[in-house]
């Protein structure tokens, strides 16, 4: 040992940074971040950062377990046809939300106009709407994983839009073929994610025409539409939307006092009970934080939900009702109305977030209020300031693809 030299056990070691962490300590670290937002800037900071959050599928679920993907805004419906006007959610206070915002393309600038698509009308949809001068053009369907939905109803062309990575999915025309009488058809698309990394990605389009239903699923790998054989006869009104919730689509159809599902997996039809309570007009399914299946609706002030959990037998069944009166919860928030009583319109159910809308009855036309309520805590908050609209899409941050690390096969 030379002179003046420590000895192993005697040397003095480095002060411990966070960078010198191992994955799993890094990963407790960032546990305790409070949001995705935050999560991402923090990830992107070093590739040390950015590989334990990739290479932590255990992670990422305690992540969304501990943290829900923030609300970045909503997409209303006021141009129809037409592209959505976009109100952002504001938190000054949250520099990483507001950059989430700024950073999001809510103009939807990269779907292509009629002409530019790319695209022709190859399978006859616009032979059925008036030929190529009529096209209704883009319109807004849907808004799930990140993804907004938008449907050429002159073509029955479907763009699948991300925001806030750019990502764009353009696809064909499904096959005119699944529909007897394209002009009386109503029809729906849905996109499936993948719960691990959700570019990758399925389409089930629906078919909807004179109470039969029929289903097409597009392949991202021959990128073309296949018909599934399997169909079924269904009493659903035209405004009767199908929910994406756990994999299946849902309609509730109140005139039979149903839901029917689809199981977007085997494209299998089912049907099961609706509730004797929830027999109403405005009833939406969606899921609670533990990802149960749960319906609520309004009347006027009143929220009404039912929740499926399972009984002794281990069946799953409709054995929850809950009444909310809001009428002191929304004159807490001193919300500004019109008319002296508002109403209330559910939107979707959330992850255990009700999203609602107000409506002002004897002033159509006015300004209303974009709310949710949190069934588990039964807290009332205003989202935002709305104008009128036919329909309203809740915009919810996803997972970024850039924190997941395996690679995976999409449509683009």
């Amino acid at each position: 040992m030379a002179s003046g030299e420590l000895p192993p056990s005697k040397k003095k070691s480095g002060p411990t940074t966070i960078c010198s962490l191992g994955d799993d300590l890094l990963c407790e670290v960032f546990l305790r971040l409070p949001s995705l937002p935050t999560l991402v800037r923090a990830a992107l900071t070093c590739p040390a950062f950015l590989r334990a959050v990739r290479s932590s599928p255990k992670f990422r679920r305690r992540f969304r377990d501990l943290h829900p993907a923030p609300l970045l805004g909503v997409f209303l419906d006021v141009y129809d046809p037409g592209m959505p006007a976009f109100v952002p959610i504001r938190r000054r206070s949250d520099p990483d939300h507001a950059a989430a915002v700024r950073g999001a393309d809510v103009f939807l600038t990269r779907v292509p106009d009629d002409e530019d698509d790319g695209e022709s009308d190859s399978l006859g949809w616009s032979g059925y709407y008036g030929g190529e001068g009529d096209r209704a053009g883009w319109s807004m369907t849907g808004c799930r994983d990140g993804y907004v939905v938008l449907v050429n109803r002159g073509t029955k062309r479907a763009a699948v839009y991300d925001p806030l990575t750019r990502s764009l999915h353009l696809l064909p025309a499904p096959p005119v073929e699944i529909c007897e009488d394209p002009e009386e058809a109503e029809v729906e698309f849905h996109v499936i994610t993948s719960e691990e990394d959700r570019r990758s990605l399925r389409v089930v389009f629906v078919c909807k025409e004179r109470g039969k239903v029929r289903v097409a699923v597009f392949s991202p790998d021959t990128r073309e539409w296949q018909i599934s054989p399997k169909g079924a006869r269904l009493q659903l009104q035209d405004d009767d939307s199908g929910t994406l919730v756990n994999g299946c689509v849902y309609w509730a159809s109140v005139s039979e006092d149903a839901i029917h599902l689809l199981n977007t997996a085997t494209l299998q039809f089912s049907r099961m009970v609706l509730p004797r309570r929830m027999r109403r007009m405005g009833l939406k399914v969606g899921q609670t934080s533990d990802g149960k299946l749960c319906l609520a609706c309004a009347s006027e002030l009143t929220l009404d939900v039912c929740f499926q959990r399972a009984d002794d037998n281990g069946v799953d069944k409709w054995i929850l009702n809950r009444t909310f009166e809001l009428v002191d919860d929304i004159d807490k928030l001193r919300l500004q109305f019109v008319d002296r009583f508002p109403r209330l319109e559910v939107v979707a159910i959330i992850g255990g977030i009700v999203y609602l809308s107000t409506f002002q009855v004897e002033h159509p036309s006015s300004s209303g209020c974009f709310l949710s309520f949190c069934i588990e805590t039964e807290e009332l908050k205003e989202v935002c300031p709305t104008t009128n609209s036919d329909s309203s899409y809740p915009y919810i941050m996803a997972w970024p693809p850039v924190l997941v690390g395996n690679k995976v096969s999409s449509l683009g």
